[in-house]
């Protein structure tokens, strides 16, 4: 207990900490993702390319709600790491307690106001008819379960602002494993399609809320009792931080959608392996998505407890780590690609987005993670507005005349092109800016 309550990332060497939290992150965001595209090799062996389609367009719907929750998960990491860091747990534990509690109220309205809109968003991207409503249905059995999530995600960045990265990992494992095993009997025993891939989402995430909380209680005493004045308490200093941070995680999502809309003008086929690219991208660069929650307690710890060689020297970790694990992922899935195209089956007419993936978009997740690294070191070191700018860049900026100007010489193929020069141009600037702050920062000055 002296480590923890000192904090765990203070002494030791810095890679060990990057390479300890991102990979316990991976493995289990992995994993979750995996289950994710098992469900979609689930449906698809269903034989109806409408219901593969309809996932299709409701992942960027899906994607757009849990960034929200992502964006305060990220804030809940800053603040409590921080805390953690000076020494102060007692207002940690308030910190986690309110973060929750206001993360549950926001995303209750964030499923309310998609459910009233699913109908009209799907339509905008690009779905019709059959496809449009087997999507809305999806939406509308998942959402509720949205808030529930919410908590989960307040008390797995708790344990990673902690510095708990092996039950961080367990909670998503063990989730994941649960619908690793009801989504067969969902889909295909049962029959239920597309409506029981849905089920399971609402189940795991309800397992995922019981084993995070558990943890966080009875493991590491982290959490004081949610109610409104804990919430009011902390309003303040996690909406300072979570605003930005949700902002910037929402534009992912605003690009994914993007990109469907621009390939679902060549089909429904197209949009079926761009659903499939889109599972397979979040299970092959687990270790990238997870790295800005990953690395944030590491950022905020050694922030809160004034040790600036020690925020540098994770800045540049970080960066050597997201250039070799992607780089080396690229390789794996080069090699895989034939395999992959086989067990999911893919159409003959939206072949080129996959390969436009495997041999030229995957690599270009280099450029992601550098932006990720960027990113976590504005939101955990006191400028989360930094990391907004940056996400708005690539993803509401570029992305769309990139994508649209490709697709229109290279058909489908070229949206992911689009989406690859647009990574290489914002991860670039996003280094050095990023490196910049973090030499000039003042830590002094950072506040809660």
């Amino acid at each position: 207990m002296a480590e923890a309550a000192q904090g765990r990332f203070l002494t030791g060497r810095v890679m060990g900490h990057v390479v300890r939290m991102t990979l316990t992150g991976a493995t289990g965001i992995t994993f979750v993702f995996l289950v994710d595209a098992l469900n979609l090799f689930w449906v698809s062996q269903l034989g109806e390319p409408r219901q593969v389609a309809a996932l299709g367009f409701a992942f960027s719907i899906q994607f757009l709600s849990v960034s929200t929750g992502l964006g305060m998960m990220i804030a809940n990491t800053a603040l409590v790491s921080r805390q953690i860091g000076r020494g102060d747990r007692a207002r940690a534990r308030q910190s986690a307690a309110g973060a929750m509690g206001l993360a549950f109220i926001s995303q209750s309205l964030v499923a309310a106001l998609i459910m009233l809109g699913a109908g009209s968003i799907l339509g905008f991207a690009g779905a019709e008819g059959e496809t449009l409503e087997l999507a809305r249905r999806y939406i509308w059995i998942t959402m509720p379960s949205l808030p529930i999530m919410s908590v989960a995600l307040i008390a797995s960045s708790t344990l990673r602002a902690e510095g708990d990265g092996v039950r961080a990992m367990a909670v998503t494992i063990s989730s994941g494993t649960i619908a690793l095993f009801i989504d067969p009997v969902l889909i295909l025993w049962l029959g239920l399609g597309i409506d029981g891939a849905a089920i399971s989402v609402v189940v795991t995430r309800s397992a995922m809320c019981v084993i995070s909380v558990w943890f966080v209680v009875r493991v590491h005493d982290l959490l004081a009792r949610p109610g409104l004045s804990v919430c009011h308490q902390v309003l303040g200093p996690f909406w300072r931080l979570a605003w930005p941070a949700i902002l910037a995680q929402m534009s992912a999502p605003v690009g994914n959608f993007i990109l469907t809309s621009i390939i679902s003008t060549f089909g429904d086929s197209a949009v079926a392996v761009w659903a499939v690219v889109n599972r397979l991208s979040l299970v092959a660069f687990g270790g990238i998505f997870s790295m800005a929650g990953a690395i944030g307690g590491i950022f905020g710890q050694n922030a809160g407890a004034q040790l600036h060689d020690r925020v540098r020297r994770t800045y540049i970790d970080a960066l050597i780590f997201a250039f070799g694990y992607t780089l080396l992922v690229w390789l794996v899935l080069i090699l895989l690609a034939p395999a992959i195209a086989r067990a999911f089956a893919l159409p003959e007419e939206g072949t080129e987005v996959f390969d436009a993936f495997i041999y030229i978009a995957a690599g270009s997740f280099v450029f992601t993670g550098i932006m990720f690294v960027a990113n976590a070191s504005f939101a955990n070191l006191g400028r989360p507005g930094h990391a907004t700018i940056v996400s708005w860049l690539r993803d509401g900026v570029l992305l769309y005349p990139l994508g649209w100007i490709m697709a229109g010489t290279f058909g489908a193929a070229g949206a992911v092109y689009g989406q690859s020069v647009t990574n290489f141009l914002v991860g670039v600037g996003a280094a050095i800016f990023g490196w910049i702050f973090v030499i000039r920062l003042d830590l002094a000055r950072l506040r809660d």
